[in-house]
């Protein structure tokens, strides 16, 4: 594997275990970081990071082509809802790529800069790339399990968050007694959360699936303490994720987490 890899990062703790896991490799990272998104905390953990606001597409295409880099990672999110925030500035290259891409779902966007990043001799890497660990195993992994009526629960909101991944809509649906309270969308899964587990005043089930052709590189589930922080709020009792294809992140605290709130975790 070269020896250099662009990091494009997001949110989260994703790009954080991703540049940390790449350090124990001997591999280089040069992290293209977000200042409305991307935690200060990764600087401690790459070779070099270079601040870029969300709107610069233009200065993000020019920093890899000034750092040579012939491979990159997106990790973590970058929040499509910035389209639509006023307080945006986005540069003339942003606005002619938004006026370009057919619809403003995350495989279209995604799906553009990974062509434009091929087009100047860029690979894009799978997400997963050093985190194969980290993808969700099958089972139940808390001492809390489904009943029987959460089982179908789990059952039936598996069928409808592949059909909604399918569309590219979202990835997580919330559930309970077979009635869907909330379909993730733009706002994110812990907005999803928030919005399922109110209407079900406890005990709601959520399933997470990923896209029936899931592009591993980019755009791929995963699950971390804030997300078990939602659950928990919500008074929601299961968290179903797909096995291999969920980074389930910071395990521990995740397990914790469930356990102190009696959430059952498993890889359906």
């Amino acid at each position: 594997m070269d020896e250099r890899i662009g990091l494009i990062a997001g949110n989260g703790q994703f790009p954080i275990l991703f540049a940390k896991a790449a350090q124990s490799q001997g591999v280089q990272i040069i992290a293209l970081a977000v200042r409305e998104e991307t935690s200060p905390e990764l600087a401690s953990y790459v070779h070099k990071i270079i601040w870029i606001g969300v709107g610069e597409l233009k200065e993000f295409f020019q920093i890899l082509k000034r750092e040579r880099l012939t491979k990159a990672v997106m990790a973590g999110q970058i929040r499509p809802s910035h389209i639509f925030d006023k307080n945006i500035s986005m540069d003339e290259e942003l606005q002619k790529f938004l006026k370009r891409v057919k619809d403003k779902r995350s495989d279209s966007l995604l799906g553009e800069i990974a062509r434009i990043l091929k087009r100047m001799g860029i690979r894009l890497l799978d997400s997963t790339t050093f985190l194969k660990s980290y993808l969700t195993p099958r089972g139940v992994l808390t001492n809390f399990k489904p009943s029987t009526a959460q089982w179908q629960d789990i059952r039936f909101g598996k069928s409808i968050a592949r059909r909604i991944a399918a569309l590219d809509i979202g990835q997580t649906v919330v559930v309970k007694d077979k009635a869907i309270l909330a379909i993730e969308a733009i706002e994110g899964t812990d907005e999803a959360i928030k919005r399922g587990g109110a209407l079900a005043h406890g005990g709601a089930v959520v399933v997470k699936t990923s896209k029936p052709r899931q592009d591993m590189r980019f755009d791929i589930p995963f699950v971390g303490p804030r997300t078990l922080d939602s659950l928990a709020a919500s008074s929601c009792a299961v968290l179903a994720m797909e096995a291999g294809k969920t980074l389930l992140l910071e395990k521990e605290q995740c397990l914790k987490t469930a356990e102190q709130n009696h959430i059952c975790l498993l890889g359906i």
